[in-house]
């Protein structure tokens, strides 16, 4: 198992959460949780992650401007 550093880990109610954390060897690590059974793991580079959260800040955007 690699060692890891957790950045961000957020759980619901329900028990699904999400982790991310930054790997050994520089990757940004994903984790999604479904009631601590692990849903899928994803493994970005940085531009890979970048360009990424770009993406996910036009999606939340469009949720704060009233569109879908």
């Amino acid at each position: 198992m690699a060692n890891f550093n957790i950045i961000f880990n957020c759980s619901s109610r329900d028990g699904s959460c999400i982790e991310t954390y930054l790997t050994n060897d520089n990757q940004i690590g994903v984790s999604i949780y479904d009631k601590e059974d692990v849903v899928g793991i994803v493994f970005l580079d940085k531009p890979t992650a970048i360009k990424f959260a770009k993406t996910l800040r036009t999606e939340i955007n469009k949720i704060d401007d009233g569109r879908e």
